[in-house]
């Protein structure tokens, strides 16, 4: 494919997986727009391929092979290095990779998430799960700053980009936690569940039900910490860039928020943001991205750190 197609394709793959992305980028100039939704192909694309998935539905409860973790490193690294693959979504990649000049070294960080998922790993402490968000999220918010015209060697902006990351899927893992249990998975640290006198292979034992809302609440309010970091981070961005990037930091935002609000409903039903509420943040956003945040510390907020073994 050229250029163009793959820019159709990349299209197609985010208006398909995450409308709540799909909306946001909309608000980026058009370059940065395009090169944004290549990337989301790439990483919808790993990810799939990680969990057995179809842009994010039916997940497996197998876990990827090491063989696939493989196979998406070989691939992502020809396509950065300018090599043609004929998966859509690594040459898209590989676009960005060029243009960009996009680290290979943050690529293989989110890959490494796909391998920690492999290795059927777990997070014990605070600190790793803020690895593993770092490694599944966090790389990615890097990556698109970088996108956006942040320079790989910015690593205070990077860091706030990360927190993005954090943010989003700290939100993921609260309001997904009876699916990923059903799927045989929880990135609920064991020393919090250990707290709160959960059994690991049961946390959704009605029994614990309280007790694990409180996690929950725990999860959502870190979420929230990392969200407002991160918003300061994009006083350093292109306006349509901060734009885009405080509506999605709001509209995923609200994810984290509903969860919180719903007291352990999101156990029972899947929490989802409503349209309408999703282009009020559109507008609320304009009106942040032209006042701006004044820049302040990150104090006490995790930092990006060598990866987990």
């Amino acid at each position: 494919m050229n250029r163009a197609n793959l820019v159709l394709h990349a299209k197609a793959s985010i208006d398909r997986g995450s409308k709540s992305f799909a909306l946001a980028s909309k608000l980026f100039a058009k370059q940065t727009r395009e090169r944004a939704w290549m990337l989301y192909a790439w990483c919808r694309e790993c990810d799939d391929l990680a969990d057995g998935q179809d842009h994010g539905h039916g997940m497996s409860a197998t876990p990827a092979s090491e063989k696939t973790i493989a196979l998406m490193r070989m691939l992502t690294r020809r396509a950065m290095g300018g090599e043609q693959t004929g998966k859509p979504a690594f040459d898209a990649m590989g676009v960005v990779a060029q243009e960009s000049r996009l680290p290979i070294a943050l690529a293989n960080d989110v890959i490494d998430g796909f391998a920690l998922d492999a290795k059927e790993w777990r997070p014990q402490s605070e600190n790793d799960l803020y690895q593993y968000c770092y490694h599944v999220a966090g790389a990615v918010g890097c990556m698109m700053a970088v996108v956006m015209g942040i320079s790989p060697r910015d690593d205070e902006t990077l860091d706030r980009a990360c927190d993005l990351g954090l943010a989003f899927q700290l939100s993921n893992i609260a309001r997904d936690v009876a699916e990923d249990a059903e799927a045989g998975r929880c990135y609920l640290p064991k020393d919090w569940l250990t707290e709160m006198r959960i059994d690991p292979a049961d946390i959704l034992n009605p029994a614990r039900r309280e007790a694990l809302v409180q996690l929950i609440a725990r999860l959502c309010d870190l979420a929230e910490r990392y969200e407002a970091s991160a918003r300061v981070g994009a006083a350093r961005l292109p306006f349509r860039s901060r734009w885009a990037v405080l509506a999605a930091a709001g509209i995923y935002g609200d994810i984290a928020r509903a969860v919180r609000k719903s007291e352990g409903g999101s156990l029972d039903k899947r929490i989802m943001t409503r349209k309408a509420a999703k282009i009020a943040w559109v507008a609320k956003a304009f009106g942040q991205a032209v006042l701006k945040s004044k820049w302040t510390d990150r104090e006490q907020l995790w930092t990006r750190a060598p990866k987990l073994a």
